[in-house]
């Protein structure tokens, strides 16, 4: 299920998901909302001329249109056809789309290669006699409640999911098992200490560079393009209006939720730390002349009139080894518990039968 519970996620964690390195690892908080003024993302950068292509992936045997009722056996344990059609299920309801044919293979086995990691740790944990109080069942469910505005929405989740309280206790306790199953054998003994976050900093300078770059908040009043000049000298006289307010000192976060008409507005207009190249270049100008304080003109670009204050300037060079310190410890704490739960779910398998039917 979606929203409540997702029988891979602990075993994706075993199968070794990698996280990116901190690329830019401090540079602090990242715009609030999307901003009309953004430019569109650069098109990827094409190959490098002449350099070796990449070695192909291995063929994977193709999965049949029509699955047996036993998908694989572990340990003489079944992995049903009714198990792994879910589980497709699960992911392409994440994805929000059906999985594409061309990579039907390569997500399908991948599916299936998980749900033979879980079954591995559920069986190993009941080897270890690993058991979960009711308590802790009651607080993860009481945890999925939350998610939903009420009980009734919860409850219709459930129905339409064709799942009960009942099995979704029994898919939590599952998940629970398998989880301290993990905290035992793989995360209690993961210790990162301060000379591997300062080996990392200092081997990895070009991931802690940043660019010079600006805090700032704007409100837009947005001119549609079709706009007849007496329509768009009503807008600007609104945009007008409020600079007049702001210069006024009315606080500038409240102008923006009243005047501004895009998706930062509902957060004071706050768009966050950018670097040059991100905004619309009239609108880029005026924020990198303007010093912390400071109020702009109405800045006229393609989506309107715009108001600038910037809250703050950054300038380039390197994030300060405290400042980047946190995020390379969380790094590598998740590339140490991927790397150590991949090896963990392979020594399981490597002592155990597993049977792949399809």
């Amino acid at each position: 299920m979606t929203r409540l519970l997702c029988l891979l996620t602990l075993a994706a964690v075993a199968v070794g998901c990698q996280k990116s390195a901190p690329t830019q690892a401090a540079s602090a908080k990242p715009a609030a909302a999307t901003t009309a003024a953004a430019t569109p993302p650069p098109a990827a950068a094409a190959a490098t001329p002449g350099a070796p292509a990449p070695p192909p992936a291995p063929a994977l045997k193709p999965v049949a249109a029509v699955l047996p009722e036993t998908c694989a056996r572990v340990n003489g344990e079944a992995i049903s056809k009714t198990e792994f059609e879910g589980a497709i299920q699960e992911v392409e309801s994440q994805e929000g789309r059906p999985v594409p044919a061309d990579q039907r293979d390569r997500v399908l086995r991948g599916v299936l290669d998980n749900m033979v990691a879980f079954k591995l740790l559920s069986q190993e944990a009941r080897q270890h006699h690993v058991v979960v109080s009711d308590a802790e069942i009651d607080a993860q469910i009481a945890g999925m409640k939350k998610q939903f505005p009420t009980e009734q929405a919860f409850q219709q989740t459930l129905k339409a999911q064709h799942m009960t309280v009942e099995k979704l206790r029994d898919t939590a306790r599952s998940n629970l098992v398998v989880r301290k199953l993990l905290q035992d054998e793989v995360m209690s003994k993961i210790e990162i200490k301060p000379s591997d976050i300062s080996a990392f900093y200092e081997k990895n300078p070009d991931k802690f560079q940043q660019p010079e770059a600006v805090h700032a908040a704007h409100i837009l009043v947005i001119v549609p393009a079709q706009s007849d000049p007496a329509a768009k000298a009503a807008l600007k006289a609104r945009a007008m209006e409020a600079l007049q307010a702001a210069r006024a000192g009315k606080d500038f976060g409240a102008l923006a939720r009243q005047y501004s008409q895009d998706g930062s507005a509902q957060h004071g207009g706050d768009l966050g730390f950018f670097p040059r190249g991100q905004m619309v270049p009239a609108f880029e100008k005026v924020a990198f002349s303007l010093k912390p304080g400071e109020i702009s003109d109405l800045v006229e670009t393609q989506f309107g009139y715009h108001i600038i204050k910037v809250i703050e300037k950054r300038p380039g060079g390197t994030v300060p080894f405290a400042q980047a310190a946190p995020q390379i410890q969380q790094f590598l704490e998740n590339q140490a518990q991927s790397d150590r739960g991949k090896a963990y779910v392979e020594s399981l398998r490597a002592k155990s039968k597993v049977e792949i039917l399809i």
